[in-house]
């Protein structure tokens, strides 16, 4: 796409001449290894972010959510997260069969800073610990156990600048609905009242009923 006046930058330097380096406390605050203020923030955090990449450099994001804590910690390197049964497309996890390295994002509702864990990830089918993430009768079928590479906090400017988290802002009627979105890109065929139905009050009471 022809962009008249867009400047690239395509080197290293040509990227620090604008943004300039850290400064030192920002540039050493990775860490290899959970502290407890990182535990506590996971047994409080009920959402996450998993981005993955696969071999070839395609990219996903997956978003994961289950009640707060919902990501057990086994120690200072090591945490899994269940695999709840969803659209079936497994995006993040074909790119982690040939690329191990995910980045996640964890969130509180309501708070700006967030916890960055970066590490290498496996799929696992059966394993004890299953058990102990079991919610409202359904236990994960899968789950990624991630082995930490690097941990840190990062700053709210983002959600600061977004005011995500302010009320006064939202307004879910500035888009299309759901059932109107999937009517429109996906589910052509299908009636809009079915689509509502589908997508009404039962879609939430079901979404532990689901399995794979």
């Amino acid at each position: 796409m022809d962009i008249p006046g867009l400047v690239e930058i395509t080197t290293y330097d040509e990227l620090r001449s604008v943004v300039p380096q850290p400064l030192g406390p920002v540039a050493n605050k990775t860490r290899k290894e959970l502290h407890e203020l990182d535990r506590q923030w996971l047994s409080v955090s009920p959402f996450c972010l998993i981005a993955t990449s696969a071999a070839d450099g395609s990219c996903d994001v997956s978003p994961k959510g289950d009640p707060a804590g919902f990501t057990k910690v086994f120690d200072d390197s090591t945490i899994a997260i269940p695999e709840r049964a969803g659209n079936r497309r497994v995006d993040g996890f074909t790119n982690i069969l040939s690329n191990p390295h995910v980045g996640l994002v964890y969130f509180i509702p309501g708070r700006g800073d967030t916890l960055r864990i970066n590490g290498r990830a496996r799929i696992v089918r059966e394993a004890p610990f299953f058990d102990e993430m079991i919610v409202k009768g359904n236990r994960p079928q899968l789950a990624l156990l991630v082995e930490i590479e690097e941990v840190f906090h990062h700053c709210s400017k983002a959600f600061l600048r977004s005011r995500l988290w302010k009320p006064e802002t939202w307004d879910p009627t500035a888009m299309a609905n759901r059932p109107t979105i999937a009517k429109t890109l996906e589910r052509k065929d299908t009636d809009l009242a079915e689509l509502e139905e589908y997508y009404g009050k039962a879609y939430e009471e079901k979404i532990y009923k689901v399995k794979y």
